[in-house]
């Protein structure tokens, strides 16, 4: 990467957020891949560590198993680990974590270990409404027994209770760049690289 590409935005250190059915999975993808970033996922993260059957991984399968949340305390030593690997010393897009203000603790603490901080915090800004209708589109084209409208509309309420106050830590922090999450996919990356070039 050149000098002068690399300083077109100092944003690199970045968390998106956004309720479910937000686009965030492949708007952290769009954006991770044109700053050359990492986009790490929880997700990802627990899938890697348990087809790794890493120590972490097998601690976390062992709640998975029982249909428990994997507690904050493995998830948090998943994604320090994670965002100690070389890959993610130039940056990394966030996704999916911090999930909790417990979580947000947890995360300054290991970006303080690391001697870095957060960039920016991209909010993707959806109507409930038209993300019901998407995602249960969504879970009939793909057959997801999951994506019920009733079970939508639970993480939806999961979402305002629990992460839905990160966004007022993160805005007293000045970080948050809010961007409308019901445009087109491109018009979304668009005001997204926009949002970080006004850092």
């Amino acid at each position: 990467m050149t000098e002068s590409s690399s300083s077109a935005t100092t944003a690199r250190r970045l968390l998106i957020v956004g309720p479910p059915g937000a686009g965030k999975g492949t708007q952290a993808v769009r954006i991770a891949e044109e700053l050359s970033i990492p986009a790490i996922s929880t997700g990802d993260i627990f899938r890697a560590n348990v087809s790794g059957e890493t120590e972490l991984g097998l601690l976390a399968k062992s709640y998975m198993d029982k249909g428990e949340y994997v507690p904050d305390s493995v998830t948090n030593d998943m994604v320090r680990s994670r965002l100690a690997e070389d890959d993610a010393q130039g940056g990394f897009l966030l996704d999916g974590y911090p999930r909790t203000l417990d979580q947000v603790d947890a995360l300054d603490g290991v970006l303080s270990e690391l001697d870095t901080a957060l960039d920016a915090v991209l909010l993707l800004v959806v109507e409930t409404e038209e993300v019901v209708g998407r995602l249960v589109e969504r879970g009939r084209a793909q057959g997801r027994s999951d994506d019920t409208e009733e079970t939508i509309r639970r993480r939806l309420d999961v979402y305002a209770e629990q992460t839905a106050p990160l966004i007022d830590v993160y805005e007293k922090r000045g970080l948050v760049r809010r961007v409308d999450g019901m445009a087109s996919i491109d018009e979304v990356t668009a005001a997204l690289r926009e949002a970080l070039a006004g850092r």
